[in-house]
């Protein structure tokens, strides 16, 4: 699938790493660094602007390497880039360590999913068809 975009930053359009990858990473596109404190957020700009077609949205997720290494993460996870918003993506990152953290411009900070979504229409009954599992939520099934 080809998607417009147009990247205002210096750094790599987002791009899949290796074959099996599902998502891109994107990078920080700042300045000059950022100290976030602990349970600080900011929200980082990233140079992008996509244009994605009906029917998908991209989902911007943390990376697995800073929320085990440093404990940041983002946090409306995944966030979610509609296929008719035109604006800069930018990241909302939380530092949920107890150690101040310097990201720095050009760091990758978050991946990118493009992923294809479904629109519904409700349909209004008085009660929902029976299942085996019924109402049980929140550790329900086992442990």
């Amino acid at each position: 699938m080809n998607v417009r975009i147009v990247n205002t930053s210096p750094y790599p359009l987002p791009h899949y790493a290796t074959p099996g990858a599902a998502g891109m990473d994107l990078y920080a596109h700042i300045p000059d660094p950022i100290i976030l404190h602990p349970l600080q957020r900011s929200l980082v700009p990233t140079g992008l602007f996509i244009e994605l077609p009906v029917g998908y949205e991209a989902q911007i997720r943390p990376r697995s390497g800073l929320a085990a290494k440093h404990g940041v993460g983002v946090v409306n996870s995944p966030g979610t880039i509609d296929a008719d918003y035109r604006g800069e993506i930018k990241v909302i990152l939380v530092n949920l360590s107890d150690h101040p953290f310097t990201l720095n411009p050009g760091e990758r900070i978050a991946q990118m999913v493009v992923a294809a979504h479904e629109r519904v229409a409700w349909q209004q009954v008085d009660q929902l068809n029976e299942t085996e599992r019924g109402a049980g939520g929140f550790g329900s099934t086992g442990t």
